[in-house]
């Protein structure tokens, strides 16, 4: 079932094309976005909600709350950002800021628990996330703007939200957990942002897109999280790092961005990490 990962790699890459093509629209802010993306993942899990509902007792206490509270607001504000910054940055130019997220992941997962301390690969990931962090260099120093910060911001909030997640999650089932992340962080930005939806309206492909987009997202998610009680987040999180490689390529092809020597060397390095990781867990 390892392939499983590589597919939600995969699925990530896809919905990160997807958002970056919806960005493009000049009408159509990060800030609609943002509502419409998780209204759209809302409203495609309810008809699927009541055959996967399953939340333990567990659930409801105090400190576990707290601790899903804590999730919420770290992945509505790591969203916000990410969204922002895709607003104006090439994926390939964010890619490298990108990779901090399973790095942080990594690393925050390492510290925490001590069933996800394995230093082989611990090594490994900051070999991949140091080849991706040198294609972003230009002229010996590393070029860094809003745009940039945000994303970077948005990759840690990213990761303190998955690593959290591992405290709880077990007392839901991955599909409600999403569901619910979800729902919450969409009163969250609504209430903030109350969207103009008549962009929908000036291009009418835009809410199939975000439709599909919604349904990778959930796809993504739900394997995430069965990678990481079957795995591990560690072991879970280095097999995702296969989704740059993904992102790479589309963005070569559907968006016409330009890849650098570096990023194609880079590239094959993450895939060597990669497959080193799986030899070592015995895949």
């Amino acid at each position: 079932m390892i392939y499983l990962p590589v597919i939600g790699a995969l699925l990530e890459a896809t919905g990160t094309i997807i958002e970056k093509r919806l960005l493009k629209f000049k009408s159509f802010n990060y800030k609609n976005y943002t509502v419409y993306s998780f209204l759209t993942i809302v409203v495609a899990m309810v008809p699927f909600i009541y055959f996967f509902w399953d939340i333990k007792p567990e659930a409801f206490l105090l400190k576990n709350l707290l601790i899903f509270l804590f999730i919420i607001l770290s992945a509505a504000l790591a969203n916000i950002l990410v969204y922002y910054s895709y607003k104006r940055e090439d994926l390939c130019e964010l890619e490298p800021v990108r990779l901090m997220q399973p790095l942080f992941t990594i690393v925050l997962a390492f510290i925490l628990y001590t069933s996800e301390r394995n230093i082989s690969l611990v090594v490994l990931a900051l070999i991949a996330s140091l080849a991706l962090v040198i294609t972003h260099i230009k002229k010996n120093h590393f070029v860094y703007n809003k745009y940039i910060i945000a994303a970077l911001a948005g990759s840690l909030f990213f990761a303190v939200e998955l690593v959290a997640s591992k405290a709880i999650l077990e007392y839901y089932s991955s599909f409600t957990f999403y569901f619910l992340r979800c729902l919450f962080i969409l009163i969250i930005v609504l209430a903030i942002f109350r969207p103009d939806f008549k962009a929908i309206d000036k291009h009418k492909k835009l809410g199939l897109f975000i439709l599909v987009s919604g349904l990778v997202w959930v796809f993504y998610r739900v394997i995430l999280y069965w990678g990481y009680e079957v795995y591990g987040i560690v072991f879970t999180t280095i097999l995702f790092i296969l989704t740059p490689v993904f992102i790479l390529s589309f963005a070569k092809i559907f968006l016409k961005e330009k890849l650098t020597f570096r990023q194609i060397i880079s590239t094959i390095i993450m895939v060597i990490c990669v497959i080193a990781a799986i030899v070592i867990e015995g895949g």
